[in-house]
């Protein structure tokens, strides 16, 4: 159509990108990233700033995040903010859904545009559509099963895109951790990171502590560090004799991706011989979710999870509130928790269990991310906490 005679034809902006629902739902898009198609659980993530931390998140194995915030990526890329201790393992997230296209970076730190990196990374992206639309659906509807995929020539195969979405099982019942996990035990000794500095080493630690990997962070191990603990780092499947043969003063329970029932029938067996020992204990995430299963408690999906850096969580020890970063589809059903295993955080969002103590025993956990700052520093303090329960242990041995 043109406006006269003479004038051009409006350009055909033909679709590169699509993702295409469980339902048989197509929404178009432009492709960014990698080309191909992946399988994987829709979410969204209402943070406005790191991204790229988000995007090697391990714990978003099998996801497809939609951010909220609509500028994402104008920052670029670097080196510094990658959040995956295994470059080489499968990347944490399926795919990425954004409002509008990238810009190119601005920002000192920025070493790369952030297409070049999914792209590096083998993360296909989708920009163009309504993710307001998209997270509204998600909160009605719940986190969908989809299909996204990336054809610079917007040539798709429809039918067989459809049927891959509806066929995939979905997140419940499955076990992602053994694609993110380590494959060796290795030491961690980097500690967080300071202005104009840059990341540290641990030169002296207090504590030996040992962390199972599920799917950990960088910053956990930093921050780890940086209270004065050398780290050594074993695969999620190590067995518990192996683990106390190191006689830690401490065990970390790291976060990771998948149902946690699925994964705890290797782990939670293990878990439980860590707490008989008396080794104080820390998990996080899904180190939380299967210290509740390995005390007798539930684990259940949710409706939409809590996915973003901005969640209100209540120390209910203390009566303060912090704002936190979160990332999870499955919780640890309260009403299931044992007699001796206490509440001890709580979400301000929908009350939710975000953390239980073990009564008589040097052992808690949280289901948020407190390594990951949003607060900035909020909830930094459950790191001194594990260093504290380290040290008292110590001093009664």
């Amino acid at each position: 159509m043109t406006t006269s005679e003479n004038a051009p034809a409006w350009p055909d902006h033909k679709p590169t990108a699509l993702l295409v629902l469980a339902d048989g739902t197509v929404l178009e898009g432009f492709g960014l990233g990698a080309e191909g198609h992946a399988v994987g659980e829709v979410c969204f993530n209402t943070a406005m700033t790191g991204y790229e931390e988000i995007l090697t998140d391990p714990s978003y194995a099998g996801q497809i995040i939609t951010f909220t915030f609509p500028h994402i990526g104008n920052v670029g890329t670097n080196e510094d903010d990658i959040e995956t201790v295994n470059m080489a393992a499968t990347p944490g997230a399926r795919g990425v859904i954004l409002r509008t296209a990238i810009t190119d970076p601005s920002n000192y730190r920025a070493t790369r545009h952030l297409d070049l990196w999914l792209k590096a990374r083998g993360i296909i992206g989708l920009s163009g559509i309504d993710t307001r639309a998209l997270t509204a659906r998600i909160r009605s509807k719940g986190m969908p099963n989809a299909v996204i995929a990336h054809a610079k020539n917007g040539e798709f195969d429809l039918h067989g895109l459809k049927e891959e979405a509806r066929e995939w099982p979905g997140l419940e019942g499955m076990d992602l951790v053994p694609m993110v996990t380590s494959g060796q035990r290795f030491t961690w000794d980097e500690t967080p990171w300071v202005w104009q500095q840059g990341f540290g080493r641990q030169a002296a630690p207090e504590f030996n502590v040992v962390a199972i990997d599920y799917g950990i962070k960088r910053n956990i191990l930093r921050l780890l560090a940086g209270i004065g603990c050398k780290v050594t780092v074993v695969p999620a499947t190590t067995p518990a004799e192996d683990i106390l043969a190191m006689n830690p003063d401490g065990v970390f329970l790291s976060n990771g991706p998948g149902d946690p029932a699925a994964t705890g029938k290797y782990a939670v067996p293990v878990i439980q011989k860590v707490i008989e020992s008396g080794t104080p204990t820390f998990g996080i995430c899904l180190g939380h979710q299967m210290l509740g299963l390995a005390v007798g408690a539930k684990t259940m999906k949710m409706h939409q999870g809590h996915h973003g850096a901005n969640h209100p969580v209540k120390d209910e020890t203390t009566g303060k509130v912090e704002i936190t970063s979160m990332n999870h589809g499955f919780a640890v059903d309260q009403a299931t928790l044992p007699d001796g295993a206490t509440q001890t955080h709580i979400s301000l969002f929908d009350g939710s269990n975000c953390g239980i103590a073990l009564e008589g025993r040097p052992v808690f956990s949280v289901q948020y991310h407190p390594e990951a700052s949003p607060g900035p520093r909020d909830s930094h303090y459950l790191f001194q906490r594990f260093a504290d329960l380290m040290r008292q242990n110590k001093r009664a041995a």
